[in-house]
């Protein structure tokens, strides 16, 4: 358990976990929160390369999208109740 708001993740940390989840690197931004809108990151994300939006995601840990679930065999980023269910098994 890990509060990222007071601990925000490293770029390195966010790095290994981007990799680990196949997914695209937007799906690590909390889009729908107050400090993804104030920066106006929808504008901005597709001019900012790969290594620029990590180290955004990793200087403040509201820009994430949570609740992650962080596992050597998994990386969840986001509440999908049923993906949830299956990697929890």
């Amino acid at each position: 358990m890990r509060d990222i708001k007071g601990e925000n993740p490293s770029a390195a940390e966010l790095k290994e976990w981007f990799s680990r989840s196949g997914l695209p690197l937007k799906k690590f931004f909390n889009t729908s929160g107050l400090a993804y809108k104030a920066l106006s990151l929808k504008e901005r994300l597709p001019e900012m390369s790969e290594e620029e939006q990590i180290e955004l995601l990793a200087s403040d840990g509201m820009l994430l999208k949570r609740p992650l679930l962080i596992t050597p065999e998994t990386v969840l980023v986001g509440f999908n109740e049923k993906q949830w269910a299956e990697r929890l098994k």
